[in-house]
């Protein structure tokens, strides 16, 4: 993939990424990823988590949730899996950070509307911070949370940014891992 010029990242903080969703054909859906907003290349690229250095795709197939290593632009191919993806923020920024804590409660919301229709087994909110500013639970740890959305469970990932130096691509599968061994 051929990366976004600086004038089509500039663009992009102007471009919402769709989710990625089950359509009438998928199998139900298991986990719903849920990042904490479009970076600028995934803005441009209109895929989720294509920054390259980022650590979804690989970390996604080495703990199990995918049978070979995707690229960004086949995040098609995840509903069929019975899982998907979606943001805490619609608004592309360069770092997650030039979001206002206003941002991320107001996408909690959103995000709460959305696991109430879509009905997934999992959320697994991939951002800790994000998850303590929008669910408003300060003490938060990595790990199912508590209490449900309905029927939905809870789980909260690290990011797997490349910013994130913190979490290797080991322990980020290890995260990842249990989440798939508590849904499948």
């Amino acid at each position: 993939m051929a990366m976004p010029t600086a004038a089509e990242l500039e663009a992009a903080r102007e471009r919402l990424l769709p989710d990625v969703l089950p359509g009438p054909d998928d199998p139900a859906l298991r986990v719903l990823f849920c990042g904490i907003n479009p970076g600028l290349v995934s803005a441009a690229t209109g895929h989720h988590f294509a920054r390259p250095g980022n650590r979804f795709w690989p970390v996604l197939h080495d703990s199990g949730f995918t049978p070979r290593l995707l690229r960004p632009d086949e995040q098609g191919e995840l509903p069929g899996w019975g899982l998907g993806i979606t943001n805490m923020a619609a608004r592309p920024t360069a770092r997650a950070d030039e979001l206002s804590d206003a941002e991320l409660l107001e996408g909690g919301e959103v995000l709460r509307a959305l696991v109430e229709r879509l009905r997934p087994s999992w959320l697994a909110v991939v951002g800790m911070g994000a998850y303590r500013t929008a669910f408003a639970d300060r003490g938060a740890l990595v790990g199912a949370q508590e209490p449900a959305l309905g029927a939905t469970r809870i789980w909260v990932l690290p990011n797997p940014s490349g910013l994130n130096a913190h979490w290797s691509r080991a322990t980020l599968t290890e995260e990842f891992a249990r989440l798939r061994a508590a849904a499948f």
